[in-house]
């Protein structure tokens, strides 16, 4: 299956557009052969339209069927493993090994949420029962479930080419609230993003689904996506990118004349606490850990753990040189592109030249373009709290060591804290007693928290927490990750005094899908 470098609105490809750009191979610079045509307001407005046109079909299609379109992409997807490996690799310069996980975590969360739908219960049914011998009042029949929005417009990361991308996490949350969407293509990896949208409406015709229940379109300047953010048929946005993008598209959409959601989530710095008897016990566990974590994926995931906030103990001393053996022997590699690249570096040399800010560790700068070389640096406790730039994210492989000299300032760097995706502590039973009160002031800046771990890896399941308050996110209650991220494109409706025949099947008397509910105030479980 090739790339053709089109639009796809609904099941028609289009090339209307006169700005054609390519996509670049970061590990050579040189440009990849197919062009991509940017979409005009025409192409935009074409596939926003299909997809309101479509909602009124999907919105109606049963639990079973979306969840059939779910697995059916999943497959799809499955069947071109081999080309969407060798093109995403061109486009990213991510390894094979890397993109092959990536692909599994993107079949294996549309299978998840296929399983979500197949149960029935997410949408939360409530029943109310009627009693008209209540006094001095009769009590109305009310029932109440969440329902989709409407047509949604995705944003592709650029970070993860499948996975938070055209049928990652968002989209799969999108079509199984039942919304039909639009997605904008990420410029950095068009080609891997076509060969995915192609998957879709394989899938989607063969599952008989409404044409328009997806679009796609690229660009490579923000008119695009602002296009897509203004149209008055766009019910909500979900994001995945920096700070700059979603805060830009959060205002843009508060100026509708009818205002709409935006999800973004726009980075973080997860900082890494490390309470006193765990350093003194683990140090050398914990150094090696952190450098594989910094490390990771050029230090491109959003839950890179670029704050490591330290105890005064002997062993931190220590800590320190085990950290900094395995970073200074490091090779560095490829970045995702030359922009991001320059943004690390600038990043760092912005953070380094603050006053007292020291690099402890470097890595090897191997030969080749885009390459990102691993850091450490560090500052006291007393400089990090006067000087909040020293909290901006670093896109890439590093981290900021902040020494403290007592447990206050731990608890005044915590407190101090802006919104994050995670914060991890390192503690043996004895600390996180002692340290019970570092966890509270945690609980309230970000959205996971995790213990003898590191934040690297965001496992897709039921209960994971992907978000964090403000600048993390555009909204704190929303994830991004796991079966909850459904509920970013629903809304409640209450029906009151509805004859049985006339409301939803997840609603009705004799619920005929066998799904939980809550019945006046108590949850029936199904049988089964």
């Amino acid at each position: 299956m090739g790339t053709s470098g089109k639009n796809f609105l609904g099941y028609r490809s289009s090339n209307m557009g006169d700005t054609v750009f390519r996509a670049k191979n970061p590990s050579t610079g040189e440009d990849l052969t197919t062009k991509f045509y940017e979409a005009t307001d025409t192409e935009i407005d074409e596939a926003i339209a299909l997809a309101e046109h479509a909602f009124v079909t999907y919105r109606e299609k049963s639990g079973h069927e979306k969840a059939s379109f779910l697995d059916a992409i999943a497959s799809e997807l499955q069947k071109l493993e081999e080309d969407l490996i060798a093109l995403c690799g061109q486009e990213t310069g991510l390894p094979a090994g890397r993109l092959k996980g990536e692909l599994g975590r993107t079949t294996g969360q549309l299978k998840l949420f296929a399983s979500v739908l197949r149960d029935g219960s997410w949408v939360d049914a409530r029943i109310d029962l009627a009693n008209p011998e209540r006094k001095p009042v009769p009590k109305p029949d009310i029932r109440y479930m969440q329902m989709p929005l409407g047509p949604v417009g995705i944003f592709g990361a650029s970070n993860f080419p499948l996975a938070f991308s055209v049928a990652g996490g968002d989209t799969v949350s999108v079509l199984a609230a039942g919304c039909t969407v639009v997605v904008k293509a990420h410029p950095l990896h068009p080609g891997t993003s076509e060969l995915v949208a192609k998957a879709i409406i394989t899938a989607a015709k063969k599952c008989n689904m409404p044409n328009g229940v997806f679009s796609m379109v690229h660009g490579v300047s923000n008119s695009v996506g602002q296009a897509i953010v203004k149209h008055p048929l766009i019910k909500a946005i979900g994001f995945t990118g920096s700070f700059k993008g979603g805060k830009a598209l959060f205002d843009e959409a508060a100026k509708r004349k009818e205002p709409i959601p935006v999800y973004a989530e726009m980075g973080s710095v997860n900082p890494v606490f490390i309470l006193p008897k765990a350093m003194q016990n683990s140090y050398v566990t914990i150094a090696n850990g952190l450098s594989g974590s910094v490390q990771l994926g050029v230090g491109q995931f959003c839950t890179n753990p670029g704050i490591t906030v330290l105890p005064k103990v002997d062993q931190t001393a220590l800590f320190k040189e085990e950290l900094r053996n395995p970073i200074s022997t490091s090779e560095s590699a490829t970045m995702l592109s030359t922009s991001i690249q320059k943004g690390y570096e600038s990043g760092l040399e912005k953070l380094k030249s603050k006053t007292k800010v020291e690099s402890i560790s470097k890595g090897v700068e191997r030969e080749g373009c885009n390459q990102g070389v691993a850091e450490i640096i560090a500052v006291s406790a007393n400089n990090f709290l006067e000087d909040k730039d020293l909290e901006e994210e670093v896109f890439g492989p590093s981290t900021l060591l902040i020494q403290t000299q007592e447990k206050d300032e731990m608890l005044a760097i915590a407190n101090s804290l802006h919104g994050h995706l995670t914060a991890t502590v390192h503690g043996t039973e004895d600390d996180l007693q002692a340290y019970a009160d570092l966890l509270k002031i945690l609980e309230r800046k970000v959205g996971r928290i995790l213990i003898n771990g590191f934040p690297t890896g965001v496992e897709v399941c039921h209960a994971m927490v992907h978000g964090g308050p403000f600048p993390a996110t555009t909204d704190a209650r929303m994830t991004s990750v796991g079966t909850a991220a459904i509920t970013r494109f629903t809304r409640p409706v209450c029906f009151q005094n509805f004859p049985d025949l006339l409301l939803p099947d997840e609603l009705k008397q004799a619920n005929p899908l066998n799904i939980l509910r809550m019945v006046n105030g108590k949850y029936v479980i199904p049988e089964h």
